[in-house]
């Protein structure tokens, strides 16, 4: 059967994309997050997985207000960089499994989650900056990401959005939809998005750093309870933006010690913690966690 082997968690600040895509990651400025994702890109080397369910929020870009998933699984065989407003990213496709994700679609329906599907749409930086960030600059013609993605947008952008406890609830059903596939797969979750930011209003630029590292310490050791808190929280302590971090509760409700029937199973391996302020005028968090069983 097919097993969750790590879950990635990481910001996907689009200003990374753009320096990427510029040649200015050594510059002074961006050099120390850059640094940051060192060994995350030789430990996807070290352990590429064979597919990766990513789970991140459109900008406006697949959706708009006049449609407004609040879970869209992409079944689709390819999804192209989406045009920002600057042009696509310079970043090859990605190469979707169509059979996995329609599985998954299938399993988590019949678990009484709702999923939108979706079989053709462009992908934003969302989805491509935490590749970047993992798997390092693309050719896009020659280029490729190392294993095929399925995409999983997330509604953050216009409430009412999920709550935390729905996401991590929806991680347990991930898990048992991916365990249920009947092929040898290695598949990594990867939860993207926050940390604190706020981008309008009379706090833009809001970072804060102390409730940032806790939200880290109690993703690793109490997920559970760390789903029970409520929106206003996100907001009040890491921005309107910060409601983003929900979506890190699904990739942590996949992993072994959190299903519901997980007593005793072992926690998992934290094997790379990074944190980083500021990249453009967002908080920048990432974890790598691998399952010790």
């Amino acid at each position: 059967m097919a097993r969750i082997t790590a879950t990635v968690f990481t910001s996907h600040v689009p200003a990374i994309g753009a320096a990427m895509d510029l040649g200015k990651t050594g510059e002074p400025y961006w050099q120390p997050l850059f640094a940051g994702y060192e060994f995350s890109r030789q430990w996807m080397k070290d352990n590429k997985p064979d597919v990766i369910f990513l789970v991140y929020n459109d900008h406006a870009t697949a959706f708009s207000l006049e449609l407004i998933p609040t879970f869209a699984i992409g079944t689709g065989a390819k999804f192209m960089p989406a045009d920002e407003g600057w042009g696509p990213r310079p970043v090859p496709p990605v190469i979707g499994h169509p059979q996995l994700a329609s599985h998954i679609a299938q399993s988590v329906i019949q678990q009484d989650f709702d999923l939108t599907i979706v079989n053709q749409m462009e992908v934003d930086h969302g989805l491509t900056v935490p590749l970047s960030l993992m798997c390092g600059e693309q050719d896009p013609q020659q280029g490729a990401w190392p294993c095929p993605v399925i995409p999983f947008a997330v509604n953050v952008v216009q409430y009412p959005v999920p709550s935390g406890q729905r996401c991590f609830n929806l991680g347990r059903a991930l898990r048992k939809a991916i365990e249920s596939y009947d092929e040898d797969l290695n598949v990594h979750i990867w939860g993207t998005g926050g940390m604190s930011h706020q981008l309008q209003g009379a706090r833009a630029g809001l970072i804060n750093a102390e409730w940032d590292n806790r939200f880290l310490d109690r993703l690793i050791a109490e997920p559970a309870e760390l789903a029970k808190m409520p929106h206003i929280d996100y907001v009040r302590e890491a921005g309107s933006e910060g409601i983003e971090l929900v979506m890190w509760l699904i990739a942590r409700g996949a992993m072994a010690d959190a299903a519901a029937d997980a007593t005793g199973a072992p926690p998992p391996r934290v094997a790379h913690r990074f944190y980083h302020v500021p990249a453009s005028n967002t908080a920048v968090g990432h974890l790598i966690l691998e399952e010790t069983r």
